[in-house]
């Protein structure tokens, strides 16, 4: 299949792009900016093609003799408060990619979507939601939604982010530290991606996509911690200081934390209804692959050490 991927030139494209590229499918990932992702354009089958405009008519040019289109576009804060950033990433550029998938002939759409999307208050869940409600309502579209929880892997930003943060806080005072999630490796979401691309079974649905067990969110940070080697002190919040902190965070440069992501942590980032074994994959677990990539700073510390030690 000739398939055409937006968003495909972060984190997990770099899962979702060779797990296509294996299967033999041609990729050409749109990007903003091509001289960033020069790795992805070495892998076989894979053009990487610098696009700035995402306007119906500049899609409709790249999606020409496509078989397939992948949506992997999504952001978890904006500039600002009011939504209109959530609202053009997610919604308005489906709507788009509709539009030039309509006019090219190009039925098949895959789409990462959010577990919980069109639940709770937040931006980016409701605007995930309602891209949703457009794919799954277009008659003259096969679209399929998967909807993962927290993803992790090398290179996320969750796991990742936490672990840089403990670095450099002895103690870290935790938002919403009873908030649920069901963390799920980006192995697995692309390896999902790459097998429903074909299959006219997963048409019309929305995939859930999650790990094997349900975590707090503070137990998730804890264990950020252990792996990484540090000795940290997780403080879970009470809700008024959660927010007071999400308040104060929606006007730090690069949002840490928000408001939106505070509502976002009110829905429980959970699923009984895993779509995964039902395409023969066995959810990894954070433990089989966490300590796999953060453990290697802890490593790192322990050779430092002892290097200090036997130092003349």
């Amino acid at each position: 299949m000739r398939i055409v991927l937006l968003g495909s030139t972060g984190f997990l494209g770099h899962f979702v792009l060779p797990a296509l590229a294996n299967d033999g499918h041609r990729c050409i990932a749109l990007t903003r900016y091509r001289p960033g992702c020069r790795e992805l354009a070495l892998l076989p089958g894979v053009s990487v093609v610098q696009n700035r405009e995402f306007s119906t008519e500049a899609l409709a040019r790249h999606l020409e003799g496509a078989d397939a289109a992948v949506n992997m576009v999504g952001i978890l804060n904006e500039p600002g408060r009011s939504g209109k950033g959530f609202r053009k990433a997610h919604v308005e550029l489906t709507n788009t990619l509709l539009e030039a998938c309509r006019q090219t002939g190009v039925r098949r759409i895959v789409q990462v979507g959010a577990l919980g999307a069109g639940q709770g208050s937040s931006h980016y869940l409701v605007s995930k939601g309602e891209a949703e409600a457009q794919l799954m309502s277009a008659n003259d579209i096969d679209a399929t939604v998967i909807r993962p929880s927290v993803i992790f892997g090398r290179g996320d930003s969750f796991f990742n982010r936490f672990a840089g943060l403990l670095k450099t806080a002895p103690v870290l005072p935790l938002a919403c530290p009873d908030a649920r999630m069901q963390p799920v490796w980006a192995g697995d979401v692309a390896a999902l991606l790459a097998r429903v691309i074909g299959d006219p079974a997963s048409y019309g649905r929305s995939l859930d996509a999650v790990g094997p067990r349900v975590y707090s969110l503070k137990l998730l940070v804890e264990f950020a911690a252990e792996t990484a080697g540090l000795n940290r002190k997780v403080v879970g919040l009470p809700n008024a200081l959660a927010r007071l902190q999400a308040a104060v965070m929606d006007f730090v440069p690069g949002k840490p934390f928000s408001t939106d992501n505070y509502r976002s942590l009110q829905t429980a980032n959970t699923s009984d209804d895993n779509a995964l074994p039902e395409f023969g994959i066995q959810p990894a677990s954070i433990e089989a692959v966490v300590p796999g990539y953060l453990a290697q700073g802890k490593h790192q510390r322990r050779l430092d050490a002892c290097r200090r030690h036997i130092a003349p």
